[in-house]
């Protein structure tokens, strides 16, 4: 069977559509169509349902979608392992990116991993704990820059900083000109959530400190948060990584007791990484104390 009509497949089984696979892959539908076709023929079993909107996966496309990932993958890892041999460096990448990494540190990264290696090609993918969590999963990424995953996620982590986090306060709030902020206060105050129930820092801090909160607004943007806050809507709590460009009428807090969120690098396997990731990797590595003093100066303003 072609790797192409795997990728046939997974594409289609995340975009929920042939027309929207064949685009994303530079084919046209009806080709598209004829790869899964053929696969579905040589696998003995039907991998998606067709319907009028698009194509979902049936349950032993369910079970097959992995092993599609793998098999890709592998693929990918064997050309570049080649052409490594033979001196050409290239290869695609496949990145997940926490929003607060993919803001503020993943350009400049990006910009250096570029001029070293500009034919590795990079697709990014932003996402927040869950996106990641499932990305890893289904072996959708080859590595992401992100938050610890939870112990359920099956990976490989490399631990590289602890951002603080902080509570936003409007510029005029009691205690915006204080050096903590006690997170029991948190309960007596009305609280903007963002992206509330998807395991966020936010959640994770609310469950850890088991906070019964007034929850005045909701949101899906951290950027709107801290606007509303800026407007006195109310208060919240994030990294302080993801607003240090960020010039807002809002004071940025640490809390009491202090709470960290660890930023490293999370992979399937360290073991089967390409040699593009491990490039990826390594560069990453060399940036952080040039990243993380430009992040502890913003911190000491």
């Amino acid at each position: 069977m072609e790797a192409i009509k795997y990728e046939a497949a997974i594409m289609a089984a995340e975009r929920g559509s042939l027309t929207a696979a064949a685009s994303a892959l530079g084919y046209t539908q009806s080709g598209i169509t004829r790869m899964i076709n053929s696969l579905e023929n040589e696998l003995g079993f039907a991998l998606f349902i067709r319907q009028k909107r698009g194509v979902k996966l049936t349950e032993n496309g369910k079970i097959m979608l992995p092993k599609l990932r793998s098999i890709v993958q592998a693929q990918k890892q064997a050309n570049e392992l080649s052409a490594s041999i033979r001196g050409i460096v290239q290869g695609t990448l496949t990145i997940g990116s926490y929003f607060s990494v993919s803001a503020i540190w993943m350009p400049a990264i990006l910009k250096q991993f570029e001029e070293r290696f500009p034919k590795i090609k990079i697709k990014m993918l932003e996402g927040g704990n869950q996106e990641i969590a499932r990305w890893l999963n289904e072996k959708a990424v080859d590595l992401c820059f992100c938050a610890a995953p939870d112990s359920k996620t099956p990976c490989d982590w490399l631990p590289l900083y602890q951002d603080e986090m902080v509570v936003w306060l409007p510029k005029d709030h009691p205690m915006a000109n204080q050096t903590s902020y006690p997170v029991a206060m948190l309960s007596q105050e009305k609280f903007i959530h963002t992206l509330p129930n998807e395991d966020t820092d936010q959640d994770r801090l609310i469950v850890a400190e088991k906070l019964q909160l007034n929850e005045r607004y909701t949101t899906r943007d951290g950027f709107t948060t801290y606007n509303m806050v800026e407007a006195g809507l109310g208060v919240s709590v994030n990294q302080r990584l993801i607003s240090q460009k960020w010039q807002g009428a809002v004071a940025e807090v640490p809390l009491r007791p202090a709470h960290y969120v660890s930023l490293g690098l999370a992979t399937p396997s360290f073991k089967e990484c390409s040699p593009s990731a491990q490039r990826f990797i390594d560069c990453v590595q060399e940036m952080m104390p040039e990243l993380t003093v430009a992040d502890s100066k913003t911190a000491g303003n």
